[in-house]
């Protein structure tokens, strides 16, 4: 009887194991704590407030637009668009607010400007069944050119006025030792990871993603599914826009430029299936802060810059050969 429970106990805790092994944000979650090992006995200064504080605020922006990139790829799409809409809103706050407009009415715009790229998006991919990577390129670049008039080709100042202060405190200001903005992030990744998990209607994002004519036939509005889904990227790269605006108090040309590539990645390895119908917002968040850990290690090693685009393209590569070769296995 004895050797009977103890059977039963170790198979509950192999079975226990298991379960949480196939927990997809399990395996970034070990990567990421032995990275952290790693630069820690290589250099000191990985581990101090000063550059963890630093580290946390750098992703914040792209971790929020990794909720909606999560969306975007369960749906069986993407938005190769969001950098450049996010370079586009921060740049409309800086205008706007220097040409006399209050600084949260420009927030506000910038935030629309943001929801109008993701709703021209949506209208083309689910209703004129345009292709995702064709018609967000195309944003990419209209946006960017908006951003490269507006700025010159160089940089924007946030001009004094009313409201700028308090306005610039939610990018860089502090609650005790934690970072407004990693505060005001954490919120929506808590909020959006829940709505995925939950959400009834966010689940319809999954149907669609795994079969769009079965979800059709079972009576799902696929293309408003994917419409709102892309109003969903552009509204929070708009926000994005807003915050980083509050961030730096300046806006460039080259604001956003990148990100698309970064969250992508950082999605992926986070467990978002590129083929649409998994994923969950808090694996591409932890993806995101696996890809900010290595970018804050390099930094730390001194590698260069350059080397540093190298590396972020080979872990893209990596993470699609092995999004490609987990879906053949259960294929």
């Amino acid at each position: 009887m004895k050797n009977t429970a103890d059977t039963k106990e170790q198979g509950g805790n192999g079975s226990a194991w298991k379960r949480i092994r196939s927990i997809k944000e399990f395996s970034v979650l070990v990567i990421l704590l032995v990275l952290v090992i790693f630069i820690s006995a290589m250099s000191p200064a990985f581990l101090t407030v000063t550059n963890l504080r630093t580290t946390a605020i750098g992703f914040s922006c792209n971790a929020i637009i990794a909720i909606a990139m999560t969306l975007a790829l369960v749906s069986g799409g993407f938005d190769l668009s969001v950098g450049s809409v996010l370079g586009l809103s921060a740049v409309c706050v800086v205008v706007l607010t220097n040409n006399g407009i209050s600084i949260w009415l420009a927030c506000l715009v910038g935030i629309f400007a943001g929801v109008f790229c993701g709703a021209v998006n949506g209208l083309l991919i689910g209703y004129l069944n345009l292709n995702a990577f064709i018609t967000t390129l195309g944003m990419q670049q209209m946006a960017r050119g908006i951003v490269y008039v507006l700025t010159n080709g160089g940089s924007i100042g946030l001009k004094d006025a009313p409201g700028v202060k308090a306005f610039r405190v939610v990018g860089s200001g502090s609650i005790g030792k934690v970072p407004v903005l990693v505060i005001v992030c954490l919120a929506l990744v808590v909020i959006g990871d829940i709505l995925v998990r939950r959400s009834g209607l966010v689940r319809n994002v999954f149907f669609v993603g795994s079969n769009e004519k079965t979800a059709m036939l079972s009576g799902i509005n696929t293309k408003l599914v994917k419409t709102m889904v892309y109003v969903l990227t552009g509204a929070l790269s708009g926000l994005a826009g807003v915050l980083t605006a509050s961030r730096f108090g300046t806006a460039t040309s080259s604001t956003g430029s990148g990100v698309e590539m970064t969250v992508i990645s950082a999605a992926v390895i986070g467990g978002v299936s590129l083929s649409g119908g998994k994923g969950t917002v808090a694996g591409a968040v932890l993806g995101v802060i696996l890809m900010s850990v290595i970018s804050n290690t390099l930094v730390i090693l001194n590698v260069s810059v350059h080397w540093q685009n190298f590396i972020t393209g080979a872990i893209l590569i990596l993470a699609i050969i092995f999004d490609v070769l987990s879906n053949r296995k259960k294929d």
